[in-house]
């Protein structure tokens, strides 16, 4: 007989916290700034290692939508570009931000509770995620957009 599992909730701390029907994502704020980081970085927005002020209006435009008075160069970058980076709901900056921040965490929560193992392809140089009760099943994760072309370069 199989059972039901209730997947749990990744949790971090309570700076920040995603919604999704269910699911309850919480952050400290380390970690949730990381992962808007490693998320604009994955979308070809930015490179890593931005400037304090910098991942400040990057979690500002993550958690509030828009930046309403920018502390960096960065902040100034997505405000001059504003109407190219929003687009349609879907095709916004901010949807795929939080989408990948979202993913990260749903990701790494499965892992924690042993429904995916990660590997490391070595002919790609990635990590990927596979299910161990699938005979290792490799999932495939849907491809995130690229914002190069309106990328900030310091």
């Amino acid at each position: 007989m199989e059972r039901a599992t209730r997947r749990g909730n990744y949790e971090s701390g309570s700076d920040y916290v995603l919604e999704y029907g269910e699911l309850r994502f919480s952050f400290n704020e380390a970690d949730f700034s990381q992962r808007v980081e490693q998320a604009a970085v994955k979308l070809d927005f930015t490179t890593p290692g931005l400037e304090p002020e910098e991942l400040h209006d990057l979690v500002e435009l993550a958690v509030n939508g828009e930046i309403r008075d920018s502390a960096s160069p960065l902040g100034e970058h997505i405000n001059a570009h504003w109407f190219e980076l929003v687009g349609g709901s879907h095709k916004s900056l901010v949807h795929w931000i939080r989408r990948l921040v979202f993913r990260g965490a749903w990701l790494d929560q499965r892992v924690k509770e042993g429904e995916l193992d990660v590997v490391f392809d070595e002919r790609t140089n990635t990590f990927g995620y596979v299910q161990p009760d699938r005979d290792h099943e490799p999932i495939e994760l849907s491809r995130e957009p690229s914002w190069r072309a309106l990328a900030y370069r310091r």
